[in-house]
């Protein structure tokens, strides 16, 4: 049997699309209806059995997503094997953020790196005059970016484990468990501090 392996994810988005709660969900099966912001960045781990031989620590980063912590996100995601790059599926603009994040997580770490793309909130999608984005057009850039996509509800859980789960075997075909075994570009030797008063971990970013 091969040993456990590990390997460092990150999650980037707009502020208030859900990443926390996300991360939340996966990690620890809860989910918070009034979650505060999340300050720097958050980090959780949580192990996944890809297979009968595979298993798979996920280091999972969650960075904040206001705009004056945009210049800490290459600290997290410098040497990550992969990304989850979400969205609100009622907020237009943040898929429009969500897609300059695929482009710079590609320019920054290349087409090796697995993305998935999570569209947020699906729990919402019924609601009368709440969706704003299709996911037609959506699966079709995703397609087109070689990203995993679907559309995810963190206050529901649908799709979380799925797309965490399919991005984890994506990342354990294209890296062997040894390699996923060694330190180097598992996550950084401290935990980074932004500017000022603020801790860099703190919890959650919004609620779906």
């Amino acid at each position: 049997m091969s040993r456990p392996g590990h390997f460092k994810m990150v999650l980037l988005g707009e502020s208030a699309v859900g990443k926390s709660s996300l991360a939340l969900r996966f990690a620890k099966g809860q989910y918070q209806d009034h979650a505060e912001s999340t300050i720097g960045a958050a980090f959780l781990t949580h192990t996944l059995q890809i297979d009968a031989d595979t298993t798979l620590k996920v280091e999972l980063w969650d960075t904040a997503g206001q705009e004056r912590y945009h210049s800490l996100a290459p600290m997290y995601y410098r040497g990550a094997q992969a990304a989850l790059v979400v969205y609100d599926i009622t907020n237009a603009d943040s898929l429009s953020q969500a897609k300059k994040w695929v482009k710079e997580l590609r320019t920054a770490n290349g087409i090796d790196m697995i993305i998935g793309l999570a569209g947020n909130k699906a729990d919402l999608a019924t609601t009368v005059n709440k969706r704003k984005v299709d996911a037609r057009e959506v699966a079709e850039y995703a397609d087109d970016n070689q990203l995993i996509f679907m559309e995810t509800s963190a206050k529901r859980g649908d799709n979380v484990s799925e797309i965490f789960m399919n991005v984890a075997r994506q990342v354990a075909m294209k890296q062997p468990t040894n390699t996923l075994n060694k330190p180097q570009g598992a996550f950084p030797p401290t935990k980074p501090k932004p500017k000022g008063n603020s801790s860099c971990c703190s919890s959650s970013d919004s609620k779906s």
